[in-house]
């Protein structure tokens, strides 16, 4: 039976009693999709004990309205959460988190591109949050998708940094049949927008260069943040209407830009 836990100090107390068993942790901003079930999935066939949490973090977002509008599903989720057999559901308000009204972050002094550059002070949301719920947590391992693919390298930098005893693993993107990553942000989508981000994701995963995508794609009417390549995979980002989309994959070491 799935215990859903808003208060830190339940958590805590109830932490202590599992202290000899494997811990996975997924953490989530809620709004479940099928992408969130496959890390899951995953922490359940690697671990006896499986935490999931579901808080929305304000400190990551650099657009107060992308925070007002993001979904905020927890009954929906934790519902989820119970069919799918989670053990626990950590839930906390943003004072149980922020006791300190985010005085003290954690930030990366060096990465400036990507989100970084689009995204200011993103990533020192993010690596906050991590952090504080990695503590509480203790997870043997945790687990993050592979979409937001320069997040999943700062975590696991963090993780090391600072000495964890966390092993971060990254999850394969979980697509739609069109290609299109699975994102909370999509159910934000009309349908006219859903189609043109389909046209995005078809575009993004096409031969050409990536100055031949931004073209294409602003052709179609999609604001382009950047599409380029890094370390062997190409990133990314546009706006579909006031949704922002992000995406990567790997590529051909001969099909760079």
């Amino acid at each position: 039976m799935t215990k859903v836990i808003e208060a830190l100090s339940d958590w805590q107390s109830i932490r202590k009693t599992i202290n000899d068993l494997s811990v996975g942790f997924v953490p989530t901003m809620g709004n479940l999709h099928a992408g969130h079930l496959s890390l899951l999935e995953r922490s359940k066939c690697e671990n006896t004990i499986t935490v999931l949490s579901l808080f929305i973090n304000p400190t990551q977002f650099n657009d107060k309205n992308d925070f007002k509008n993001y979904p905020r599903t927890l009954a929906q989720d934790i519902a989820m959460a119970e069919e799918n057999g989670i053990d626990y559901v950590l839930a906390p308000t943003d004072d149980a988190l922020y006791p300190d009204q985010y005085a003290y972050k954690i930030t990366n002094s060096t990465i400036n591109n990507q989100e970084a550059e689009f995204r200011p002070r993103h990533f020192d949301g993010v690596l906050t949050v991590v952090m504080k719920l990695l503590l509480l947590v203790k997870p043997t391992r945790a687990y993050f998708g592979e979409k937001d693919y320069q997040q999943l390298q700062l975590v696991k930098g963090l993780a090391e940094a600072f000495f964890l005893d966390t092993e971060i693993i990254g999850c394969k993107i979980v697509r739609n049949e069109f290609g299109l990553p699975l994102s909370s942000r999509n159910r934000r989508l009309t349908e006219d927008q859903y189609q043109l981000a389909q046209r995005f994701s078809e575009i993004f995963h096409s031969d050409l260069s990536c100055d031949e995508i931004k073209n294409a794609l602003i052709q179609e009417g999609i604001i382009v943040d950047y599409i380029e390549d890094y370390n062997e995979r190409r990133f990314a980002a546009v706006h579909v209407g006031d949704i922002r989309l992000i995406d990567n994959i790997p590529f051909a070491k001969d099909k760079k830009c």
